[in-house]
C-alpha cells in the first residue's frame, strides 16, 4: 500500500510542480470561468439584465375566441415592474398602434439577426381555431404553435426562449382548463434548461460552473494519461518500474489515486471561485452530483487510456487528445446550450459522454431539468468506460520493447 501512496503522491506533485502542466489543470480552468463569468455575468440576473423580446399577434380569433390575445397579454405581463421595482425579465415590444404586423415581424426579425433582440414571438393566423379543433378532438386537427425565432449560439437567445417555453406551456394549461379538455395524464413537459426554482433565478454562472468543472476533469483525464503513459515508455522511466516489485496493477492504482486527488482539488477551486466570488448557488456535496462527478472522472480517465493505447508516441498522442477535446467539449454544451447545434453535428452532440455528465449534473444541482434522464445519463458514459477499456487493455503497451 506504501508503493501506492507514494506513487499518487509523486503524481500529484508532478503535476502541481511543473508550469506547464499546472496551468492546463488547474490555473486555466480557474481563468476560463473569470473570464466566463465577467463577461455574461449580468445573463439571467434580475434587475440587472433583461431580455429583449418582440411579440406580433397576426391570429384574428375565432367568434369571441380570441386566444392569441391571452397569450399576447399574458407576454406582455412579463415586461410589467415587479412589486419589488427591479426591472423585469422581459422587455417586451408590439406593434403600435396601426402599424403593419407582418411589417412589424419582418423588422423585428432584423433586429434579432444583428443583436438587438433576444428573440422573436410571432402568433401565427388561425392560432385559436387550431387550439379550439385540438381541444376538441377533431379529426385530422394541427396542434396550436407559437412561432419563436431564436439567434443561434446566442446564451441570452436560448436562456429566453427556454423561458418562453414554459410560460407558454403554463398559458396553453391555462386555457384547455377553461375550456374543460385539460387532462392532467397528458400533459407534456418542456424539456428545456429551467428558468430557476420558485425563490430564485439561473444566472449563468449557476449554468457555467458545472461545466467548467467537467472541463477541468475532461482535460486532466484527456492529457494526463497518455501523457504519463506515453512520454514514460518512450523515456524507458515505466520500464523501472517494471524490474522493481512495482507492478503495472499496482503503478495503475497509484496513478489513478494520484488523478482523484487532482480532480478533487480542481473542483474545490473551480466550485469556491464560482461560490464566494461570483455567487454561484451549487451544492456539490448532494449524493446524486458526487456520482455524476466520479463518474465523470472515470469516462475521461478511460478516454485517456484509450488514446494512449492508439498513439504509438507521446506527441501523436497528444495530437489525438487535442484533435478531440474541442469538440467534446463544445459539442457537450459545457459552456453554452446546444439546442440549436446543426443536424450534421447533432449525432456526434448524442454520441458524446461530455452531454450527457452535463446534463446531469446540472440537474442534480437544481440548475437545469434533466433532458435525457438519470438512466441514460449514466448509461452512455458507462458505457464509454467499458469500451475504453475494454481496447485499452487489448492494444496498451507498457515498454517500448512489448
Amino acid at each position: 500500500m506504501r508503493d501506492i501512496l507514494a506513487m499518487a503522491r509523486a503524481q500529484l506533485a508532478v503535476t502541481l510542480r511543473e508550469r506547464i502542466t499546472f496551468f492546463w489543470f488547474l490555473a486555466f480552468p480557474i481563468l476560463l470561468l473569470v473570464l466566463l463569468s465577467l463577461i455574461f455575468a449580468n445573463v439571467g440576473k434580475t434587475g440587472d439584465l433583461s431580455f429583449e423580446v418582440s411579440v406580433v399577434n397576426l391570429d384574428a380569433g375565432v367568434g369571441s375566441a380570441r386566444h392569441g390575445e391571452h397569450v399576447a397579454a399574458a407576454l406582455r405581463a412579463l415586461g410589467s415592474a415587479t412589486a419589488s421595482g427591479e426591472t423585469p425579465p422581459f422587455q417586451v415590444r408590439f406593434p403600435e398602434g396601426d402599424a403593419d404586423a407582418e411589417a412589424f415581424l419582418a423588422a423585428e426579425i432584423e433586429a434579432l439577426k444583428v443583436g438587438k433582440r433576444d428573440i422573436v414571438v410571432a402568433i401565427p393566423e388561425g392560432f385559436s381555431e387550431s387550439l379550439m379543433l385540438a381541444a376538441g378532438g377533431a379529426p385530422g386537427a394541427v396542434p396550436a404553435r407559437v412561432i419563436v425565432h431564436t439567434s443561434g449560439g446566442r446564451t441570452s437567445s436560448e436562456m429566453a426562449r427556454g423561458i418562453l417555453e414554459q410560460v407558454v406551456a403554463r398559458i396553453d394549461r391555462e386555457i384547455l382548463t377553461q375550456l374543460g379538455q385539460f387532462d392532467e395524464g397528458r400533459a407534456v413537459a418542456v424539456a428545456r434548461i429551467d428558468a430557476g426554482a420558485a425563490d430564485r433565478t439561473v444566472a449563468y454562472v449557476d449554468f457555467l460552473v458545472p461545466g467548467v468543472i467537467l472541463m477541468g476533469l475532461f482535460t486532466a483525464g484527456l492529457f494526463s494519461v497518455p501523457g504519463t503513459i506515453l512520454f514514460g515508455r518512450e523515456q524507458r522511466i515505466l520500464r523501472r518500474y517494471w524490474v522493481t516489485p512495482h507492478s503495472a496493477p499496482r503503478f495503475l492504482a497509484g496513478f489513478t489515486l494520484g488523478h482523484v486527488a487532482l480532480c478533487t482539488l480542481q473542483t474545490v477551486c473551480v466550485w469556491g471561485l464560482g461560490r464566494f466570488a461570483f455567487g454561484a448557488h451549487i451544492d456539490l456535496l448532494q449524493p446524486l452530483a458526487v456520482a455524476y462527478l466520479a463518474v465523470a472522472m472515470v469516462t475521461f480517465l478511460a478516454i485517456g487510456f484509450l488514446i494512449a493505447a492508439l498513439a504509438r508516441t507521446g506527441n501523436a498522442g497528444m495530437a489525438i487528445a487535442n484533435v478531440v477535446n474541442m469538440p467534446l467539449m463544445f459539442l457537450g454544451g459545457l459552456f453554452f446550450p446546444t439546442g440549436s447545434v446543426p443536424p450534421a453535428l447533432r449525432a456526434v452532440m448524442l454520441a458524446n459522454p461530455v452531454t450527457y455528465l452535463a446534463d446531469g449534473l446540472r440537474a442534480s444541482v437544481g440548475v437545469s431539468t434533466a433532458t435525457y434522464g438519470v438512466a441514460a445519463t449514466f448509461a452512455v458514459p458507462c458505457a464509454w468506460i467499458v469500451v475504453c477499456l475494454g481496447v485499452a487493455s487489448l492494444r496498451l503497451k507498457w515498454d517500448v520493447g512489448r
